[in-house]
């Protein structure tokens, strides 16, 4: 045991600077220590290294063919999935009549796009949301990635743009890291024990950090946002299709579009429309007029 404690002090340490930034911006230093001195909360460089690598094999490969995406993702049409949604349609009738009056986005469209994204709330993500934003957040110090970046020999002006793009992300973490902060408080939640996504993605309907601050709403009336209870994961989820756009009377194409601004994919608007369709009984395209 006393052979471990260096190990631990020095492990504790790494998030010093992290730590010292976020007291910096109004968090209290002494509830930080604590929180980043837990086991749990580990620095991973990998998260930030793993998408380093993916975004360095798309600017290498540019100009290569591209494998075909799919159309949409057909396993989720399998009936299997389709009648829990169904299930879901049921049990949840009352938060998606009242997310539909509220903000206008229909019940089918709701249930298809949270049993794309977590199927429902049965895959909300295994890794630590924060251990993850903090871990990309620390990695703006590029020597703690470096070792891990699969490409060696880059060219001067691949390297350089790979440390300003890992910048990047990583003040992109930091933000998102200090509203998961915010987002816990508000929620009552333990910040270290909120389950994400590989990116830090949380809840049923998968929002970032902002997001949920910016687009959380309260539904069961409890005085907070959660947003791993289907209620206020239902009616989060309608408030941001509609700031984002959704009104009553869009065609089909420019419901498409708003569903685009929730995740960047063509395959994946078109699965959750096709899934809609399912739930409504209609295998073909919906009308031209919409809903």
């Amino acid at each position: 045991m006393l052979l471990l404690l260096p190990a631990l002090a020095q492990a504790q340490g790494v998030w010093d600077p992290l730590t010292r930034r976020l007291a910096e911006d109004g968090f209290e230093p002494a509830k930080l220590n604590v929180l980043f001195s837990r086991p749990e909360v580990r620095f991973d460089p990998l998260v930030m290294a793993r998408k380093m690598n993916a975004l360095l094999e798309v600017k290498l490969s540019a100009g290569k063919p591209k494998p075909e995406a799919p159309e949409l993702y057909v396993s989720y049409l399998n009936p299997f999935l389709i009648m829990q949604a169904h299930g879901f349609l049921d049990t949840q009738r009352a938060a998606l009549r009242e997310a539909k009056k509220r903000y206008g986005v229909p019940e089918e469209i709701l249930t298809a796009l949270l049993l794309v994204e977590t199927k429902l709330g049965r895959n909300v993500g295994s890794k630590s949301a924060l251990a993850t934003l903090a871990s990309m957040a620390l990695a703006g110090d590029f020597s703690l990635v470096a070792p891990h970046i699969e490409y060696r020999d880059l060219p001067p002006d691949l390297a350089a743009w790979l440390r300003w793009r890992t910048a990047q992300k990583a003040a992109w973490a930091y933000k998102e890291l200090k509203a998961l902060l915010v987002y816990a408080k508000n929620a009552g939640y333990d910040p270290a024990s909120i389950p994400g996504s590989v990116y830090g993605a949380i809840g049923i309907c998968q929002f970032m950090p902002s997001n949920a601050v910016r687009y959380g709403a309260d539904l069961d009336g409890d005085g907070k946002v959660d947003l791993f209870s289907p209620t206020d994961a239902v009616l989060s989820t309608a408030r941001f299709l509609s700031a984002n756009g959704w009104r009553s009377g869009l065609t089909r194409e420019g419901q498409m579009a708003v569903l685009y601004r929730y995740n960047h994919s063509h395959p994946y608007t078109r699965t959750i429309m096709a899934v809609a369709d399912r739930l409504r009984g209609d295998d073909a395209p919906a009308s031209e007029n919409g809903w």
